[in-house]
């Protein structure tokens, strides 16, 4: 008789914690569409490690093997323009993205967001980058591709404003390959010595948080720049994302763990 009741009190606790579990999926829905219990975001793969499945490009030079993303430009089949394997998965506004990145010494790329298509060319992005290159000149600052150039160099955090009325030209602002409305507002750190931090011909880790009109840029889990921009005229508050291939020498660069967190 003993027995029997242990039993039966046994069964009653595994059926209360099957609908603990039940009820927990039913009201936490999102639990597995990338956000917590608490409903707070998650970061989610939008590469599957396979295939360039969701992603549009130029088969040319870019595929996936071995979980990774590859870029490649070789003398034989050189770049006529800078070319973009693009996320298909929609703008994004407020967000975070991780990745790890790979690239050859003579290679010059980056994290292109909140852009817009450039139809002028095949697979043409044109707005905010996270910019990477093999010599690590330039890795971590915000460089604004075909607009406003550069808008914070590494060990920068800036105040984008907007040019005057009378200069209808974008170009028309820039100088030097910068924009005339970087202000500058703290130095995050020497750029050289933020430069020690970033190891050639090896993997490092890029990411970008984007919120509001602040875009902060990491390498390796330290901020190599900060922009607020203020310039209501021309900044994007959402666009597409991809990464780079920029015209020039033979070049490879490599992209794997891609995380979106949407906010």
């Amino acid at each position: 008789m003993i027995w029997a009741v242990k039993t039966k009190t046994l069964l009653a606790v595994a059926a209360l914690a099957t609908v603990a579990m039940v009820n927990e999926t039913c009201q936490n829905p999102d639990s597995k569409n990338g956000k917590a219990a608490d409903g707070q975001a998650e970061f989610v793969s939008i590469f599957d490690g396979k295939s360039l499945e969701g992603w549009d490009y130029n088969p040319d030079y870019w595929s996936a093997k071995d979980g990774v993303i590859h870029g490649e430009t070789t003398a034989e089949n050189p770049l006529k323009a800078n070319t973009f394997i693009i996320w298909k998965g929609g703008e994004l506004g407020d967000f975070e993205l991780k990745m790890d990145y790979w690239i050859s010494g003579t290679g010059n790329s980056g994290v292109q967001y909140r852009s817009d298509l450039f139809t002028e060319v095949p697979y043409a992005l044109r707005g905010y980058q996270a910019d990477i290159d093999g010599g690590n000149r330039y890795t971590g600052q915000n460089y604004e591709e075909r607009k406003r150039t550069t808008l914070a160099y590494r060990g920068q955090k800036t105040r984008i404003t907007s040019q005057p009325d009378s200069i209808t030209e974008l170009r028309g602002f820039v100088e030097r390959n910068a924009w005339k409305g970087l202000n500058l507002v703290e130095d995050l750190g020497d750029r050289a010595e933020l430069g020690k931090l970033i190891k050639s011909g090896d993997w490092n880790s890029i990411h970008i948080v984007a919120k509001g009109n602040v875009l902060k840029h990491y390498v390796n889990g330290t901020l190599m720049s900060e922009v607020t921009d203020d310039d209501a005229k021309n900044r994007m508050m959402k666009g597409l994302m991809g990464m780079q291939m920029h015209v020039g020498p033979p070049m490879k660069v490599m992209f794997k763990n891609v995380e979106l967190k949407k906010m």
